[in-house]
């Protein structure tokens, strides 16, 4: 899918540094600072134009959420729901994930969301996937014990490469494996944008629970 330029998306998001967080990078392990409290921090990596998270965190008044988004001209999307109703749990970031090691600290994220992410489907693309041994292993460092990841997609063989590389880290514990989560749906889903459209589709969703060992 070719991503449309949004021309006024950078300057845009500069306009609004309380809710566009700038540098995150200078933030880490420092995020309650940001919040103003003490609450637990859930992160969505690849938040697109940011319906989930923003459902979340209306839901959600006693969570605090960090969407994350590479491109410019996707997360402006995301902001401009923010500017209808601001909701102080919420922020957002743009940075490449994989630099999300030098951007949160030891044990600053209760939950991971990975919804619908880029299944990088040939096999030299592999690392790129958010699941690759390279992510995980950023994630159970920021991951509080027992925290979770939750992954949602309609592709398989990210489906089912997820379940391999999970399985083999010892870190981490899969509570939960749907092969087509509407049959099943949990009571607290949140749709995205691309959920409800390959619901139309009538494309099975896949999901995985995972949780990082305690200590």
């Amino acid at each position: 899918m070719r991503l449309r330029n949004v021309k006024y998306a950078k300057e845009l998001l500069e306009s609004y540094p309380n809710t566009v967080i700038q540098n995150p990078k200078k933030w880490a392990g420092k995020w309650k600072e940001i919040f103003g409290n003490d609450n637990p921090i859930e992160l969505e990596i690849g938040c697109g134009k940011g319906k989930f998270i923003y459902e979340k965190a209306q839901n959600n008044k006693e969570i605090n959420f960090i969407g994350v988004e590479k491109f410019d001209s996707v997360i402006v999307r995301a902001l401009e729901k923010v500017m209808i109703e601001p909701l102080e749990n919420l922020k957002l970031l743009r940075f490449d994930a994989l630099e999300i090691s030098e951007v949160f600290k030891d044990n600053e994220i209760q939950n991971i969301y990975l919804n619908f992410s880029d299944p990088w489907p040939k096999k030299r693309q592999a690392k790129r996937r958010l699941t690759s041994p390279t992510f995980l292993n950023s994630y159970l460092k920021i991951l509080k014990p027992n925290g979770r990841i939750y992954l949602k997609t309609d592709n398989y063989g990210l489906f089912e490469y997820s379940m391999m590389m999970l399985n083999e880290n010892d870190n981490f514990v899969i509570e939960d494996i749907m092969l087509d989560m509407y049959k099943n749906l949990p009571e607290d889903n949140v749709q995205t944008e691309f959920e409800i459209r390959f619901r139309e589709l009538d494309k099975p969703i896949f999901y995985i629970r995972a949780r990082l060992k305690g200590e």
